[in-house]
C-alpha cells in the first residue's frame, strides 16, 4: 500500500503504475475517459486535478483509494470501485 501526502507523490505513484503496465499516457487517458492534458497534468503533480478526474484514473489502473486513520472511517476496506 501507498502512503500520498502530496499532488507530486500521487503523481509519480500513477506514472509508475501507468509504466508498469505498459500504456502510455495516451492509452491511459482514452482508458480513464479523460483527456491526455489532464493525464500530462496529473502526473506532473499539477495541485489543481479534478477528483472525479482522479478516481477515473486511478480505476482504469486498476487502483483505489483507502482512506484510514480519520476518526469514524471505516475499519473495513472499502470495496466500492468508482462508478459502481
Amino acid at each position: 500500500m501507498l502512503s500520498i501526502d502530496s499532488a507530486q507523490a500521487l503523481g509519480a505513484a500513477l506514472r509508475a503504475a501507468r509504466k508498469q503496465l505498459g500504456l502510455t499516457q495516451s492509452d491511459l487517458a482514452l482508458a480513464a475517459g479523460v483527456g491526455l492534458r489532464f493525464v500530462v497534468d496529473l502526473e506532473a503533480g499539477k495541485p489543481t486535478v479534478r477528483l472525479e478526474q482522479v478516481l477515473r484514473v486511478i480505476d482504469a489502473l486498476g487502483g483505489r483509494i483507502r482512506i484510514e486513520g480519520l476518526p469514524g472511517s471505516l475499519t473495513t476496506p472499502e470495496t466500492t470501485r468508482h462508478g459502481a
